[in-house]
């Protein structure tokens, strides 16, 4: 596990810079961000990607099912200016009802891999959008070298470790235990391995559930990339973006915008 796991405050400021720097022009570029729009953020955790739009005025709800994470947000915007107008929810995304509003801009930021059912969530997600809403997505591909988030091991050699998570479940959970991993920690990078989704199977989930993409943009250096490791991010161009099995694997992840067809 790298420090920047254990420090929420430094990975809060991390989520906002990101943000600020490429997530916010990424949407902007499709549907300007004013005052007053309603935003939305699934698997929010801290809610540092929602700071950038609360400062623009926007009327923010973030909703985790972690109540730890959801009291440290709290804590976070106590003081903000604009305090009044976020509200953070901690509960499952299937069973919240507390929502007051359709969102102009939904936002899925690494959390849509995490999710179970990802076919009945975006048919859940329709009922959240208003009319002319738009989501954004930004996730790391399965297949990628590090799509099973195992840069969240305890052991520094499995956190550096490529592609080991591609494994069949009883030998990646074998390797996990040599190393010392916790049953926790295992049984997270377990779940992962269930819910991890690839941009092939991602887009047939769009086009089934009757949404349109906007904008696609996959990476072969992820631009969150800049903020953790100082490595500039670099677009996935040329044949390696057209061969579905290959993009899987040489991108680190993909932006998308989706909206009701």
């Amino acid at each position: 596990m790298q420090k920047r796991h254990r420090n929420p405050f430094q990975y809060i400021n991390e989520q906002i810079i990101s943000t600020q720097k490429h997530i916010l022009p990424f949407i902007g570029s499709v549907k300007p961000i004013v005052e007053g729009m309603q935003v939305l953020e699934i698997g929010c955790g801290e809610a540092g990607n929602l700071k950038p739009f609360l400062d623009l005025g926007c009327i923010c709800t973030g909703v985790d099912f972690s109540t730890t994470k959801i009291e440290k947000a709290k804590a976070f915007y106590a003081s903000h200016p604009f305090s009044e107008k976020i509200t953070l929810i901690s509960e499952d995304i299937y069973k919240t009802n507390d929502f007051q509003a359709k969102f102009d801009v939904i936002i899925l930021r690494d959390v849509i891999e995490h999710i179970h059912d990802q076919d009945k969530f975006l048919g859940l997600m329709k009922n959240l959008m208003a009319p002319d809403g738009i989501a954004f997505f930004a996730f790391p591909p399965w297949q990628n070298p590090f799509g099973g988030h195992q840069q969240m091991c305890n052991s520094l050699f499995l956190s550096v470790l490529p592609f080991f998570h591609l494994f069949p479940p009883k030998i990646y959970e074998a390797i996990l235990k040599l190393f010392g991993e916790d049953e926790a920690k295992i049984a997270g990078l377990l779940d992962i391995k269930q819910t991890g989704i690839s941009l092939d199977r991602f887009e047939k989930l769009i086009l089934k559930n009757n949404y349109r993409t906007l904008k696609r943009t996959l990476y072969f250096i992820n631009p969150n990339y800049e903020i953790k490791f100082g490595l500039k991010p670099r677009v996935l161009f040329g044949f390696l973006s057209r061969f579905p099995v290959l993009r899987n694997i040489v991108s680190t992840c993909g932006y998308y915008i989706i909206t009701v067809d």
